[in-house]
């Protein structure tokens, strides 16, 4: 696994600077910033392959040799340090308590179905208030049972993390998500917008949660009594070092706010413009039509639920078209059209 970024794991500075290749220790700042620049598209490069991709493309030593260089440059010249640098993902100090956050737009609670009866029934409801006799479009998807966070993005940059709290305040976590490699700093791509909002779900897979027990009592500390447990502790603690070595990750969902760039007309648009920019969406999303096409994807779902690498607690549903969205509204702080 690609090395933690903790300031106690970096060592020496002064010992790192020997990874400098020699060209560089008496070039001029341009030689020196373009290097700089390589490195962290290069590094942010393995990143998404292994933690957004799961498909890493060079072995951890390697990337390691990478990191290192990055890291004595930045070193060596200050001030080329950036917030977005792979290196700056822990290093702040411990918090004394959480700021208080009002979202772009309210993180809504979804509406429950617990039989085949009231699945039909909320699509019938659907088509009603559409006027429409053709079958609706939904895109499905696993509910993990995590944690919603927002991910809010300006020109590009993360600028800050907050956990879903009320629907419409939640508890700043910037530093703590932005620990989690599966987050970008940086969004990939050119063109994304100058403010936009991502929705997100945070998690731990069965394994690392094994993974994790397992190192937990073999070292006498605390263990958690599932992931879902683990992975909402690991968010609120007020030490981001502390949260850097809890194995938590993410899937990404919807969009709320978005300013400067039109939303994409449809939800499965919207997961494909999060995957464009560098954000790991579930890979079992499907896109279904009409209530039968909902309940063949709860059984199939169902029947591999063992076998998933992380837990849920049921499926969703979204009407695709963003525009019967609109047209469907709310109820209270439940959208009508999932």
């Amino acid at each position: 696994m690609f090395p933690s970024l903790e300031k106690g794991d970096r060592g020496d500075l002064q010992d790192a600077l020997e990874y400098i290749p020699s060209r560089l220790r008496m070039s001029g700042p341009d030689e020196v910033q373009a290097r700089v620049n390589a490195l962290r598209e290069q590094i942010n490069y393995h990143n998404y392959r292994y933690y957004v991709l799961d498909d890493p493309e060079i072995p951890d030593v390697e990337y390691d040799r990478l990191l290192r260089e990055l890291q004595s440059l930045e070193a060596k010249y200050s001030s080329l340090v950036t917030p977005d640098s792979p290196t700056q993902r822990v290093g702040a100090e411990p918090l004394k308590a959480f700021g208080e956050v009002q979202h772009e737009l309210p993180m809504l609670s979804l509406a429950n179905a617990f039989s085949e009866e009231e699945l039909r029934a909320f699509d019938k409801r659907v088509r009603d208030l559409v006027d429409s006799d053709e079958a609706i479009e939904y895109a499905a998807e696993p509910k993990l049972d995590g944690l919603a966070i927002s991910l809010l993005y300006r020109d590009g940059l993360l600028a800050r993390g907050a956990t879903r709290g009320n629907g419409i305040k939640g508890e700043d976590i910037t530093q703590n998500v932005r620990t989690i490699h599966a987050v970008p700093l940086r969004l990939r791509g050119t063109g994304y917008p100058d403010l936009v909002e991502v929705r997100a779900e945070v998690y731990i897979s069965k394994r690392d949660f094994e993974e994790f027990n397992a190192r937990a009592r073999k070292s006498g500390e605390k263990t958690f009594v599932n992931p879902r447990n683990a992975a909402a502790g690991s968010l609120r603690q007020l030490d981001p070092r502390l949260t850097a070595k809890r194995p938590l990750s993410i899937f990404c969902y919807g969009i709320g706010k978005i300013e400067g760039k039109n939303r994409p007309d449809r939800q499965s648009a919207i997961l494909q413009q999060l995957r464009d920019w560098g954000l790991r969406v579930c890979p079992e999303t499907e896109i279904v039509k009409g209530a039968n096409g909902c309940l063949d994807y709860y059984r199939r779902i169902g029947e591999r639920r063992p076998a998933l690498p992380y837990d849920i607690d049921g499926v969703v549903y979204k009407v695709n078209r963003i525009d019967l969205q609109r047209q469907l509204g709310s109820v209270s702080r439940a959208p009508r059209w999932a």
